[in-house]
């Protein structure tokens, strides 16, 4: 029986990837494995995850793209991106993952554009198969019953593929309290579930399920099983993240 696995919203969190996948028993030749996005900031080791949501592509998994993603390569490609808010959103934990000592103190270093161009430099120079792969994924996937994306639809685009870039990844208070306009059902990440119904499980919505677990917040890595039958499973394990947005 082919299953559909879901998982989105991994933020670095390697060692809860890996244990999540194997209570999921993933199986490549059988299964078929969608990532959501969001592999980068945050959790500590995002080098570790890119390398792997690489290894997994390789094998026939499906990854998307997250705005953590895009800012992060944005800002290691040179291009218009707000540096601050890189830093502010856990951007310093990535750059750490993948070697760079000289890191800024904060969103108000004097010398933050300076230290973040030495940075993406390094990054461009000794990583940039990551940044290449990071910047080739696609904005959604779907199946017969399933539409699937980082943050969701805007029910002003029809047909819904068509909407901008920016929605895919950042879309949240036209999505969530408005029906889909598609005709199936939205499972998406993004907005952690916490955030939406006062816990880190699953949630389950007619037309969306939402399952980013808050696992870089020291909540829980999701993980949905799709069956073939269309019934649902859930798993998760739990985080030993505990990243705090600071102001």
């Amino acid at each position: 029986m082919t299953r559909t696995l879901v998982i989105s919203d991994i933020h670095g969190c390697i060692t809860e990837l890996q244990a999540l996948l194997r209570q999921m028993a993933y199986r490549p030749d059988a299964d078929r494995l969608l990532l959501l996005g969001d592999y980068v900031d945050r959790g500590p080791d995002s080098r570790a995850v890119v390398e792997e949501v690489m290894r997994l592509v390789r094998g026939g998994a499906e990854a998307l793209r997250g705005n953590h993603d895009q800012r992060f390569v944005d800002l290691m490609l040179g291009r218009p991106e707000h540096a601050d808010k890189f830093v502010k959103h856990g951007g310093l934990q990535t750059l750490q993952s993948y070697g760079i000592t000289e890191l800024p103190e904060g969103p108000a270093d004097p010398l933050l554009a300076e230290k973040l161009g030495a940075a993406a430099e390094a990054v461009r120079s000794r990583f940039g198969d990551h940044l290449a792969f990071l910047d080739s994924l696609p904005h959604y996937a779907e199946d017969d019953r399933h539409i699937y994306a980082h943050a969701g639809l805007h029910p002003q685009y029809t047909p819904w593929h068509e909407q901008p870039l920016r929605e895919f990844l950042l879309v949240r208070e036209d999505f969530l309290p408005h029906p889909v306009t598609a005709d199936r059902t939205v499972v998406f990440g993004h907005t952690k579930t916490v955030d939406i119904h006062g816990t880190p499980e699953v949630w389950f919505a007619g037309d969306k399920i939402g399952i980013d677990g808050g696992c870089p917040f020291g909540f829980r890595l999701n993980g949905l099983e799709i069956m073939e039958s269309g019934a649902y499973a859930v798993h998760h394990v739990l985080s030993s993240c505990r990243w705090v947005l600071k102001d």
